[in-house]
This record gives C-alpha cells, structure tokens and sequence, in this order.
C-alpha cells in the first residue's frame, strides 16, 4: 500500500499531521525532504534554522518542520515540540565517529516529556555510501531496542537515491493513525 492510498484511508477528521524531522548537521534531513516533495536535491545548503514543508495528497496533509542540526541550533529543538505527531530522526549511516553523538541527542529527544509516546521513525541515511552502516547494525550499537514507550521503527534509507522514504513515511502515517 502507497502513501497516497494510505492517506486516503485516514478518517476524514485527522486531516494534518505535524511531523519533526531532527539529527545532526549534514545527516542528509533537507534532502530527505526535498526528495518527499520531488523537488531537486542537488543544491542543498546547510539548514540555518528550520524548513517547513506541507506535504498535500488528497486532502490530507503533512506539515514536516526540518530543523537544522548544528551544536548551537540543537538546544532550541524542543521548542518546536508542541502537537508533534511523529519524530523523524536521521543518521548519517557513513559517519562512523558521530554516531554515539547522534545516539545522545536521540535519547535526549525520547526522554523529553513533551514527546512521550510520539512515534518515531529513525532513517540510517546514506546507504548508497560504501561505508554506510547496515541499520540492523546502527540499531545494535545505538541499543534501539531498549525503547519501550513508544512505536518505532528503523529504515535504511538514501535521500539521493530514494531508497527507504516512502516505506519509512507509509510506517509513520500508519502508526500515527492507530
């Protein structure tokens, strides 16, 4: 089942969902975007602040906020929290040294009270990389299957070659929707 023809399934009275989409800088989130929107990803300059983007298919719509991920805008994440209906975190699969930084700001995230219980997706970005680490093994070592309070979900995923971001999207809005 597809996207659309999920979309179409919801209840005619959950017409928007509000989705958060977090990680560290270059992680891949504003192509990750763009590529949901079909729009070009071959330009894309760091986030500096946030992006939103209303995802529209009929009648039902996504309102994605894509914040940026740099040290000095993380501490300013949880005030886009409010009404979140799922968390989209992303990890750079190819970058090895920063994954026990993205596994902090993870469990920072899952911790805060404002998101208890919002499903989130998790996208082990870059698989068309070489070295990009398969997600079964990002989840083993980032220890994801200690999360107990809320759905989620891993998926390897390439904004570039759109591998895993319509699945990992179909996941969501079925999960939000129960």
């Amino acid at each position: 089942m597809g996207l659309l023809s999920l979309l179409r399934s919801l209840k005619r009275d959950e017409r928007e969902a509000r989705i958060l989409v977090l990680g560290l800088d270059n992680a891949g989130k504003t192509t990750i975007l763009k590529a949901l929107s079909e729009e070009d990803i071959t330009q894309i300059m760091p986030t500096q602040g946030f992006n939103i983007k209303s995802l529209v298919k009929e009648g039902f719509k996504l309102n994605v906020w894509d914040i940026g991920g740099q040290s000095t805008i993380r501490p300013y994440w949880r005030n886009y929290f409010e009404h979140t209906n799922g968390l989209v975190f992303v990890i750079d699969s190819a970058d090895r040294n920063r994954l026990v930084e993205s596994n902090q700001e993870l469990q920072t995230l899952l911790e805060d009270d404002k998101l208890a219980g919002v499903p989130t997706l998790i996208f082990a970005n870059k698989q068309d990389l070489l070295q990009a680490l398969p997600a079964d093994e990002i989840s083993d070592t980032m220890n994801l299957h200690l999360i107990r309070d809320r759905p989620w979900c891993i998926m390897a995923s390439s904004a570039k070659t759109g591998e895993g971001l319509q699945e990992g999207m179909e996941w969501l809005v079925q999960t939000i929707q129960k």
